[in-house]
């Protein structure tokens, strides 16, 4: 059962480091029309009718949302990596558990970045802009949300068996 946990923890958490790093790096976070022109944006750069170009302006929000969905792939590989490095040796208890919290800090941080993009797009962009539409890249990233919290949650749980568990007896030891 404690490698059950720990094992799915590990897959779920491969999984939204996935997904986090895709939703990060796309281009389609927000589509919509521009002067009658098939437009969408990302993190980084918009594009309009296909022709994309890098953001050159620094605006307050893109700039928190790209920093909190930068540390939340960071987090959750780190997460992920302890995870690994514990269901490899056996599931050392200290790394699960690390690795457990690492991959719920992300999913909090990816919270954050999300948040702050609907809160200023729907208020802002949603405004401006009659047909638009949030998009696949995004919806990604809340995707991965709930793959880091479930991932989490598995390493977590992996720590409370491993530590619940008594310790085999060991003759030798006598």
């Amino acid at each position: 059962m404690l490698y059950t946990f720990a094992g799915g923890g590990t897959l779920c958490g491969v999984a939204a480091l996935v997904l986090l790093i895709i939703s990060t790096a796309t281009d389609f976070w927000m589509q919509y029309r521009y002067s009658g022109s098939p437009a969408n944006q990302g993190l980084w750069r918009f594009c309009i009718n296909h022709k994309c170009r890098a953001h050159t302006i620094s605006v307050a929000f893109w700039d928190a949302t790209r920093a909190f969905m930068l540390l939340s792939v960071l987090s959750c590989f780190a997460g992920v990596v302890l995870g690994v490095s514990a269901f490899a040796n056996g599931t050392k208890s200290r790394r699960v558990w690390t690795g457990g919290i690492a991959l719920m800090l992300s999913g909090f941080l990816a919270v954050l970045a999300l948040s702050i993009y609907t809160g200023i797009t729907v208020h802002y962009f949603g405004k401006r802009f009659q047909d638009w539409r949030f998009s696949w890249s995004y919806i990604l990233g809340w995707v991965a949300i709930i793959l880091t919290f479930a991932a989490g949650v598995f390493q977590i749980c992996a720590h409370q068996k491993n530590v619940a568990a008594p310790a085999p007896n060991n003759m030798a030891d006598s």
